[in-house]
């Protein structure tokens, strides 16, 4: 087992790299991918994070199911809630905006984690399915209750109902996937992806995350009105006030977070 963490530049990349089963998710990598979403969150140094797997076949391929340590069915649903939605599909606690760099197959679990994703940059390769029902399971990380408030009804019933996998290029069709690119243009499109996040103010970015995160239920009006602190911080910080004098002296922003 093998969750790569990378610190570097404000950036956090993390890499499943289990090429051998197809970097799916056995117990012991999904507790190192919730103490890393931990670590992260923890850092407020961290002002984007990139989420990829391993190689060129799969981004990954869901739960391993060859693993037979660690808790399933009923009990893994009852965990999941107990543990307060650590996994990257169902947390709310994770104010850093997460790039999706699919690189392959992303098959339930894997899938998952891609709808807990802020922004996604698919290969032209990738293809995406919850066949969890072809095996008797359900999608318990996320799928059932993230997936049908993205994607319309019968879009994301007809996936998890069948199976089937879906390409890179429907998804972005229905907004799923923000950019589609040739496999030897991955990189470079997610480090543009990158760069974009890291040139606005972390602050701003914390805020927006945070309001469009917590208001989607809520009818507009009641979402404006809605307090937040990360909004409020943002309002009233140093940067609100740097990038407005860059803009008048025509000059790029020195971002402090604060």
């Amino acid at each position: 087992m093998s969750i790569d963490l990378d610190l570097s530049g404000h950036v956090a990349r993390v890499t499943i790299d289990r090429q051998e089963r197809m970097n799916a998710i056995d117990r012991a990598a999904a507790d190192r991918l919730a103490a890393i979403w931990d670590e992260i969150e923890g850092d407020a140094d961290i002002r984007c994070v990139v989420l990829t797997g391993a190689g060129d076949k799969a981004f990954s391929a869901g739960a391993d199911l060859k693993d037979s340590d660690g808790p399933s069915g009923v009990a893994y649903w009852r965990q999941t809630i107990e543990n307060r939605f650590r996994n990257i599909a169902l947390r709310a606690s994770m104010s850093a905006p997460v790039i999706a760099r699919v690189n392959g197959l992303a098959l339930g679990g894997g899938f998952e984690m891609v709808l807990g994703c802020d922004i996604v940059i698919a290969s032209e390769t990738a293809s995406f399915a919850l066949p969890e029902a072809k095996v008797g399971r359900v999608p318990l990380d996320g799928g059932m209750v993230t997936l049908p408030r993205i994607l319309p009804r019968n879009i994301s019933l007809g996936m998890m109902l069948t199976g089937r996998r879906v390409s890179a290029r429907e998804l972005a069709a229905h907004g799923v996937v923000n950019a589609v690119v040739p496999p030897e243009d991955l990189d470079a499109e997610t480090e543009r992806w990158v760069a974009d996040v890291l040139a606005c103010a972390p602050l701003s970015v914390k805020a927006i995350k945070a309001v469009a995160r917590s208001t989607g239920h809520l009818p507009i009006h009641e979402a404006y009105a809605r307090h937040n602190d990360e909004l409020l911080e943002a309002l009233s910080s140093e940067d609100a006030i740097e990038g407005v004098a860059a803009f008048r002296e025509k000059r790029t922003p020195v971002w402090r977070g604060r």
